[in-house]
């Protein structure tokens, strides 16, 4: 007999609420009342769980790191053996992710950066974690490429895979500036055509 599912807490709600209304409308426009509305809790449970706003998006920015690390520790680019084909595929994989409507596509963190950086340094400094650990770990398939490939480059592996995150939270403001996918994907394709420049290769997009 199966175990019946876990009862959602009120702060498992506020943080549901929140990835989707601050990716809709945006950190400064997000009012704890919407946030309370959204998750069907009274402000005193929002209170209870969070002592703020700012908190509530230190959280949510951790929340969303462990969300996305582990849909993509599962995505099927892992299973190359060759590292240069998990980058590009991982780049694939980035593209294949953009479905339905803006907010339901672009990055919580990265939205909250952007609105957050100078006036709430610690909401900043959560969301500079989550995007730099999600590039640490393509950093390591770009590093082992790059012996693989003997690439002496006057670049690092650090460098480039923080570059993949430019370029995507870059195409993700175009996104909402065009209101689609579209540009997003566009930009995610030449991001794709660069890295092959880099080694020296040219990949056909893998099924895998």
């Amino acid at each position: 007999m199966n175990a019946p599912p876990a009862r959602r807490t009120a702060r498992d709600k506020i943080m549901d609420a929140a990835v989707a209304t601050i990716r809709q409308k945006g950190y400064a426009a997000t009012t704890v009342d919407d946030l309370c509305a959204a998750a069907g809790v009274t402000k005193g449970a929002f209170f209870h769980h969070f002592r703020s706003k700012d908190d509530l998006a230190v959280a949510v920015a951790n929340y969303w790191s462990e969300m996305t690390g582990a849909l993509f520790a599962a995505a099927p680019y892992h299973h190359h053996a060759d590292p240069l084909d998990r980058v590009l595929g991982y780049i694939d994989f980035r593209k294949d992710i953009l479905r339905g409507t803006v907010p339901e596509f672009t990055c919580l963190v990265g939205t909250m950066t952007q609105e957050a950086y100078d006036t709430h340094p610690a909401v900043r400094i959560a969301c500079d974690r989550c995007i730099s650990d999600h590039a640490a770990k393509i950093e390591a398939d770009i590093a082992e490429a790059m012996r693989l490939y003997q690439l002496d480059a006057d670049w690092t592996a650090a460098s480039l895979a923080l570059h993949t995150q430019a370029v995507l939270q870059g195409a993700f403001i175009l996104a909402k500036a065009k209101g689609g996918p579209e540009v997003a994907a566009q930009s995610v394709d030449h991001l794709r055509r660069y890295v092959e420049l880099l080694f020296g290769v040219k990949r056909e997009k893998a099924n895998v």
